[in-house]
């Protein structure tokens, strides 16, 4: 198998050591690397999103890196355009594509293509949530399948992420979620693609978590939320879902004490990383799982 023709994709939960692989694979097949995190992509999260050091970027070419000021949402489909751009160019440069992050979405759509739902209405999703909240879940579903009856042993009435999704997207564009995801095709092969999940087992993502988060004080975390907060950044900005901005506000506030603070910011790291691992199960079962050991010996094998 010839892999300087593939396009690499490197996913694992938060904390699992991604950047750090990324670059030395980089180094062995002549790469470039694309972000595929969500939070890394802006400028003023630089510490809280974990973004890769400025010796990282002289040694090794990033993309998509801290381009985006926070008080913009970026959407999927942005990533997605910039994304493929980026390929192009680095091919040309007879250079290696290789993406690293956490944000699932970005990968799917990279994979799969991106489904060209048109935009609903705030206002109109919002009711929906109101709905679900004020009958329920059980009850939620039942409408739902009323609604749109393809949804059945498809989506798990406890999902509420999806039901919702499903319902709106039925509602208003009077046509089933499914019926639009068969229209939807990548730009690419999947054997264009060499897909690699990073897998720690629990306690050793948990520790790697631990330090992560106490490293980022050290290295000047609150400044860095005091700054975000001058900014003044709507509640509806995606960056405000940064982990951390709450926690250190509580802080800030005198609400909480740096020990409290630290193991608030731990604890919230450990349920995004659950989150992203629920997502790699359900979502990557044909992507290739590495621990440390096979990491080192896929490098040595170059």
């Amino acid at each position: 198998m010839d892999l300087k023709s593939k396009i690499f994709l490197i996913y694992g939960p938060t904390a699992s050591g991604k950047s750090s692989f990324a670059i030395k694979l980089s180094k062995k097949i002549g790469g470039e690397i694309i972000n595929a995190d969500s939070m890394q992509i802006y400028k003023e999260l630089k510490i809280l999103s974990a973004r890769p050091l400025k010796k990282d970027y002289q040694n090794i070419k990033h993309h998509l890196y801290g381009f985006q000021y926070v008080k913009k949402n970026f959407s999927t489909g942005e990533w997605l355009k910039l994304a493929k751009e980026k390929i192009s160019e680095i091919r040309k440069r007879k250079k290696v594509p290789i993406f690293v992050g956490g944000t699932g979405l970005y990968f799917k759509a990279l994979t799969e293509g991106l489904v060209n739902i048109p935009s609903i209405p705030i206002k109109d999703r919002e009711k929906i949530r109101k709905l679900h909240k004020k009958i329920g879940h059980k009850k939620f579903f039942s409408k739902l399948i009323k609604l749109d009856p393809h949804i059945k042993n498809k989506i798990k009435p406890s999902d509420s992420q999806r039901s919702i999704r499903a319902y709106e997207v039925k509602l208003y564009t009077k046509k089933s979620i499914y019926d639009w995801f068969k229209n939807t095709n990548s730009n690419y092969q999947q054997n264009d693609f060499y897909k690699i999940y990073i897998d720690f087992s629990k306690q050793e993502l948990l520790d790697r978590i631990i330090f992560r988060t106490q490293k980022m004080f050290k290295s000047g975390a609150i400044s860095e939320v005091k700054k975000f907060n001058k900014i003044k950044v709507p509640k509806d900005k995606t960056a405000r879902k940064a982990i951390g901005i709450s926690e250190v506000n509580e802080f800030l506030q005198k609400k909480i004490e740096i020990d409290e603070l630290i193991e608030k910011i731990s604890i919230k790291t450990r349920q995004y990383a659950k989150r992203q691992r629920t997502w790699a199960n359900g979502n990557m079962q044909d992507w290739i799982k590495m621990n440390p050991r096979e990491l080192n010996n896929f490098l040595k094998n170059f």
